[in-house]
Formats: structure tokens, C-alpha cells, sequence
């Protein structure tokens, strides 16, 4: 390797190193305001927002408020994968984390059902699907911006690191919630005390502002605006140059969301109401297994620059598969060490094909339409996902809570990822088109380079 070509090229890892920094810090903020409310709607938000007369009823609407928020989120990736794809992944991603963070810090000075009456749910929901919409365009922009930076060789690490987003953003909210419980009582929490968590969106979104701003537009949309290959409308160009792929990419995405709800949503709950764990035990268990995701989670981002995205993708499923049936049936014996290892478990495999979505997406799509296709890819998986707990439930209740119940979810989760995995890694193999990334911008210099080295002598 020549000179030129290792300054250039380390020039590229650093900027791809900053531009993912960028990228992970919000993507962590947008995790952690999403999973502020997934929290709060189950502890406060009937209490606060709903009739004081009926609080069952209260509670199913608090629940309902959540699900919106998934079911809003192709919108999102409809308008923000539209934007990506016209004026720029760096600018759509400084409005996705504006309008989360101001959306989530609303939340937190709303007046309650006691104060404003109706009202007050009327904009509980309305911000919620604010934040429905946000989230929809903030994953697709967050895994290109560090992939086009990134060389082909390390696109699989840079794709995987904002991945961390979601366990940093499930750990600070558990600790924070842990924390606030432990030194508020039950009615200053109902008071006031469930706020704060809402309130601390603004020194984040500050950060993360600070931090989008300060990188540049990636190399390969400056090309894209350069030739004038944009599409003019690129949502609808994702269904109708790459029909198929759109539905491969929604199957691999499958595991690595639903998996999720399942272990984070369903899991947790199941524990509590069926194996009687209380709700320290299972908050700790979780909190370990996103701890543990923050090392494997780059690690196997390393492992798909070496093998692919793809092929890590269904050596997830595959494994997922195999130990679906005996991590569920460990965990009817209801030991606190059980439940650990369950969340251990469960988060390593289905962590595999987590950390190699976002680099499987860049591979199978068009440069002009990937801000669209990995958007809506990951909108509508996620919005299939928000189903999985209550599936799971209804099949629960079906089955009087066999032990085997939400093995059936993960195994089911497991094969079709499996099989969009493989059926990705076909895609990708098979697509020749004159893709531009930072590789070709890397080249041209150095071309540049020895030309004017050669004028010169």
C-alpha cells in the first residue's frame, strides 16, 4: 500500500469513527425517549393521564398510547426516507433527533387528566406519535451515515456500532427508573417525580445536536448530488425497482426487533405474572443482558467484516433456533440465576442478527433509494414486532402457559430471518450495479495524488 493510499484511508477510518459517534449518541437518545414512555406507561401514565374512575381501562389505553407509536412508524419512514434520499442523510437525521427530543421533553411539563381533563390524553398521544414518526426516519439515516463514510471492508463494523443505541438506551432508563423509585416515594413520583426522565431529553438532544452538526454529508450522497442521480420520488422507487428485496429486508429484520419485545416486553412480564419474579428481579436481568450487548454487539459488528453482514445475520437465527426450546424450558423452574442466563441467552443469538442488520440493508439496496428502503425495511418490521407480545400472550392464554409458548414466537421469528438471511446474501452477491462509496472517493484521490506527482517530476 502506498503512502497516499494509507494516509487516505485512515483519514476515511477516522471520519467514519466521528460521523458513528455522531450517529450512536443519537441513536441512544432516541432509544432512551422511546423506552422512557415504554416504561412510564406501565407504571404512571394511567394514573397521570387516563380517568382515575376505571383504571383498568386506564391501563389498556396507556398501552395502547404505546402501540401507536410502532404502528406510526412507516409514516416516518415514508417522510424521513424521502428526505435521506433528497436533500441528504446528515440534515434528515438532525430534524429526526430534534423532533424526538422536543416531543419527548413535552411530555414531561404536560398537565395530567386532573388538571386539563380530556385534553390531556388527547396530547399524550398526539406526542407520541410524534415520536412514532421521528423514530421511524432515525435508524435507516443512522446506519448510512457511518456506513458510506466506512471503506466496503469495515462497513460491517460501522454499521453495527449504531446498534448500541438500544441496550445504552434500555440500561439509562432502567437505572434512571431504579434510581428515582428508590429515592422518591410512591406520591411524589405520581406528583412530579415521573417528569424528570422526560425533562432530561433537552441537555441530551443538545449533545447530540452538537454532535450531527459538527460531521459532514457522506460521500456517497455529495456523488449522488454531484452526477444528479437522485431519485425523485424514492419511497415509491424502493417498491418498484426492489419489490422483493423490500420484503427480504423486512424478514431479516424480524428477529433482531421482535426478539426484543419478546424478551424485553412479553418476557418480563410473563416472569412476574406466571413464575413469580418481582419486578427488581427481572429489571436486573435485563440490565445484564444490555450490558453484554455492549461488548458483543461491536464484536460481532468485527465478525461481518470478515465474513459479512448477511451470513451473520442467519448464524443468529440458526443458533436462535436451536436454543429457543431449552432456554424456555430452563426458565419455568424460576430461579433468579435461570432468569439471568435466560436474558444472557436470549440476548446474545438474536444479537447476532441485530449487529448485521444494518449492514445486510446497505448491501442488497440502490445507493439512490437506501435512506427509503432501509427506513421502511425497519418501520414495518418494527411495526409487525409491536404484535409479538400480545400474540405471544394470546397463545399463552391458549396453551394455559406451557412452557414451550414463547419458544414457538422466537422459533417462528428465528426461520424467517433464517431464510431472508440467505435469501440477502443471494441478493447482495448478485447485485453488479456502479455502487460509489468510500472506496471510489478513496481511489479518485489517489489517482489525483499520482497525477500531480507525475506533472510534477
Amino acid at each position: 500500500m502506498t503512502d497516499s493510499t494509507t494516509i487516505a484511508s485512515r483519514t476515511a477510518d477516522r471520519n467514519a469513527w466521528r460521523v458513528t459517534l455522531a450517529s450512536l449518541v443519537g441513536t441512544s437518545l432516541e432509544s432512551y425517549d422511546f423506552y422512557v414512555f415504554s416504561f412510564f406507561s406501565a407504571i404512571f401514565s394511567a394514573a397521570v393521564f387516563f380517568p382515575a374512575e376505571d383504571r383498568v381501562a386506564g391501563q389498556l389505553a396507556a398501552f395502547l398510547t404505546l402501540a401507536t407509536s410502532y404502528f406510526v412508524r412507516p409514516i416516518g419512514a415514508i417522510i424521513f426516507g424521502h428526505l435521506g434520499d433528497r436533500i441528504g442523510r446528515r440534515a434528515t437525521l438532525i430534524w429526526t433527533v430534534g423532533i424526538m427530543g422536543v416531543s419527548t421533553a413535552l411530555i414531561g411539563v404536560l398537565p395530567g387528566y386532573a388538571t386539563i381533563g380530556v385534553a390531556a390524553p388527547i396530547l399524550l398521544v398526539l406526542l407520541r406519535v410524534i415520536q412514532g414518526i421521528s423514530l421511524g426516519g432515525e435508524w435507516g439515516g443512522s446506519i448510512l451515515v457511518g456506513v458510506e463514510h466506512s471503506t466496503p471492508k469495515r462497513r460491517g463494523f460501522y454499521a453495527a456500532l449504531p446498534q448500541l443505541g438500544s441496550p445504552i438506551g434500555t440500561i439509562v432508563t432502567s437505572v434512571l427508573f431504579l434510581w428515582l423509585s428508590a429515592t422518591l416515594s410512591q406520591a411524589d413520583m405520581l406528583a412530579w417525580g415521573w417528569r424528570i426522565p422526560f425533562l432530561l431529553a433537552l441537555p441530551l438532544l443538545a449533545v447530540s445536536l452538537y454532535l450531527r452538526l459538527s460531521i459532514d454529508e457522506t460521500p456517497v450522497f455529495s456523488h449522488l448530488v454531484a452526477e444528479k442521480k437522485r431519485d425523485r420520488f424514492p419511497v415509491l422507487d424502493v417498491f418498484r425497482k426492489q419489490p422483493v428485496t423490500l420484503l427480504v429486508a423486512v424478514g431479516a429484520a424480524l428477529l433482531g426487533i421482535g426478539s426484543y419485545a419478546l424478551m424485553n416486553t412479553y418476557t418480563i412480564n410473563y416472569g412476574v405474572a406466571a413464575l413469580g419474579f418481582n419486578y427488581t428481579q427481572v429489571f436486573t436481568a435485563a440490565t445484564i443482558g444490555s450490558l453484554l450487548q455492549l461488548v458483543t454487539i461491536p464484536l460481532f459488528g468485527l465478525l461481518a467484516t470478515r465474513i459479512g453482514s448477511a451470513r451473520v445475520v442467519w448464524i443468529g437465527a440458526l443458533t436462535t433456533l436451536i436454543v429457543a426450546f431449552p432456554m424456555y424450558f430452563l426458565l419455568q423452574f424460576a430461579t433468579f440465576p435461570i432468569l439471568v442466563g435466560t436474558m444472557i441467552i436470549g440476548g446474545i443469538f438474536p444479537t447476532l442478527s441485530w449487529a448485521g442488520l444494518g449492514g445486510l440493508m446497505a448491501d442488497i439496496f440502490g445507493q439512490s433509494i437506501r435512506y427509503s428502503a432501509l427506513s421502511l425495511s425497519y418501520a414495518i418490521a418494527a411495526a409487525l414486532s409491536g404484535f409479538i407480545p400480545l400474540l405471544t400472550e394470546a397463545l399463552g392464554a391458549a396453551t394455559k402457559n406451557a412452557w414451550w409458548h414463547p419458544g414457538i414466537v422466537l422459533g417462528i421469528l428465528s426461520v424467517v430471518t433464517l431464510v431472508a438471511a440467505v435469501a440477502a446474501a443471494s441478493i447482495a452477491k448478485r447485485r453488479r450495479e456502479d455502487v460509489v462509496d468510500a472506496d471510489d472517493v478513496l481511489e479518485s484521490e489517489q489517482s489525483e495524488l499520482q497525477e500531480r506527482g507525475a506533472v510534477t517530476s
